[in-house]
C-alpha cells in the first residue's frame, strides 16, 4: 500500500501565459498544493504560490534560479518562445524551444529527488497545422510530417532524458486555445473581441472575415481553464498503469478504458492510499485494477482499466 503525500509542489514553465496562468490559478485554488511558476516576468505571491523570474533560454541563469526547487513533485511544461508568424519562423524557433525545455527539466531532475510526472503541453502544429491542410481526425499515432518541428525535438528529448529515472511524464496535446494572457498573442479570444469592438465603432456588423469554405469548416477550440483541469488529471491519473512496472519496466501506452465505483466520498484533504495490480494481459492489451482507501482502512473506491501498448 502506498501511502498519497499530502502536499504536493508543482513547478508550472510559462506561469504567466495563456496556459500556464490558468493551471498555476487551479492548483493554488487546491490545499494539496504547492505552486512555484516560472516566467520572464515576476508574477505576484500569494499563499501557496510564488514566482520565480527566470531567462530559461540561458542554461546558466536557469541552473542558478532552479537549484533551490528540491521539493518539485510534478512540472507542468507550457511555455513557447515565438519567432514569428510564418511556417519559415516556425522552423527557426526550434532549437529555441527545445531548450527552454531541457533548461527547466533538467536542472530540477537534478535537486528534485521526489519528482512524479513531467507534463507537457504540444499542440497540432505536431501534424503540420502550420504547414496547411492535414489529415482529419489526427490520431496520436499518425506519421510525423517533414522535419523541423520542435514538438518532435521536446518529444524526443524528453523520452530520451527519461530513461532509467523514476519519474514518469506524459502530453496534452490540444488546439486552439480561448484564455486570457496579457502581451501574449497566443489566444483567439483577444483577437475576436479586437476584431468587434472596431467593427462596433465603425457601425458595422460582426460579420466573419474569412471565406465561405473557413466558415463552414469544423474547427475545435479548447477553453484554458478546462485545459488546466487536464493538466490536473494528468499529472495525477495512472497508478493502475503502474501496476505493470515491475514487469514491462518504461512501456509506453494509451489508456483505453476506465471503469470506476465510488464506495464513499473522498473529501480534499482526506489521508488516502491506493493500491494497484494488474490483471492479464492479451496482446496489446494489459488489464489492471485499483483500490483507494480511508485512513482507517475502509475501502473508498476502486476501478479497473484497460491500456493499449503503443507500437
Amino acid at each position: 500500500m502506498r501511502a498519497m503525500p499530502q502536499t504536493k509542489t508543482a513547478v508550472v514553465v510559462g506561469a504567466l501565459g495563456v496556459i500556464g496562468r490558468y493551471i498555476v490559478d487551479k492548483l493554488a485554488g487546491l490545499p494539496d498544493w504547492q505552486v512555484v511558476g516560472l516566467s520572464r516576468r515576476r508574477g505576484e505571491d500569494r499563499a501557496r504560490l510564488r514566482y520565480v523570474s527566470v531567462d530559461l533560454g540561458d542554461a546558466r541563469d536557469a541552473a542558478a534560479k532552479l537549484k533551490d526547487l528540491g521539493e518539485a513533485t510534478h512540472v507542468f511544461y507550457c511555455a513557447f518562445q515565438a519567432s514569428g508568424t510564418q511556417a519559415a519562423d516556425y522552423a527557426r524557433g526550434t532549437a529555441a524551444n527545445l531548450a527552454l525545455l531541457e533548461n527547466s527539466v533538467r536542472p530540477i531532475d537534478a535537486v528534485a529527488k521526489g519528482l512524479e510526472r513531467v507534463v507537457l503541453v504540444t499542440g497540432t502544429k505536431y501534424y503540420g497545422s502550420h504547414l496547411g491542410p492535414f489529415k482529419t481526425p489526427a490520431r496520436e499515432d499518425d506519421p510525423r510530417h517533414m522535419p523541423p518541428d520542435f514538438y518532435f525535438d521536446q518529444i524526443d528529448w524528453l523520452t530520451d532524458f527519461q530513461r532509467g529515472r523514476r519519474w514518469s511524464w506524459t502530453e496534452l496535446r490540444p488546439q486552439t486555445l480561448c484564455g486570457f494572457a496579457p502581451g501574449t498573442p497566443m489566444s483567439i479570444v483577444p483577437v475576436i473581441a479586437v476584431y468587434a469592438a472596431i467593427s462596433k465603432a465603425l457601425g458595422l456588423p460582426l460579420r466573419f472575415p474569412g471565406k465561405p469554405g473557413a466558415y463552414r469548416a469544423i474547427y475545435q477550440v479548447t477553453d484554458s481553464a478546462h485545459l488546466a483541469n487536464a493538466f490536473v488529471w494528468a499529472a495525477l491519473d495512472c497508478p493502475a498503469f503502474g501496476a505493470w512496472e515491475r514487469s514491462r519496466p518504461k512501456l509506453p501506452a494509451l489508456l483505453g478504458r476506465i471503469s470506476a465505483t465510488v464506495v464513499r466520498p473522498v473529501r480534499v484533504g482526506d489521508q488516502t492510499a491506493i493500491i494497484a495490480w494488474p490483471l492479464a494481459a492479451d496482446g496489446r492489451k494489459l488489464y489492471s485494477a485499483s483500490a483507494l482507501f480511508a485512513a482507517d482502512g475502509s475501502l473508498s473506491a476502486y476501478a479497473a482499466t484497460t491500456w493499449i501498448v503503443l507500437r
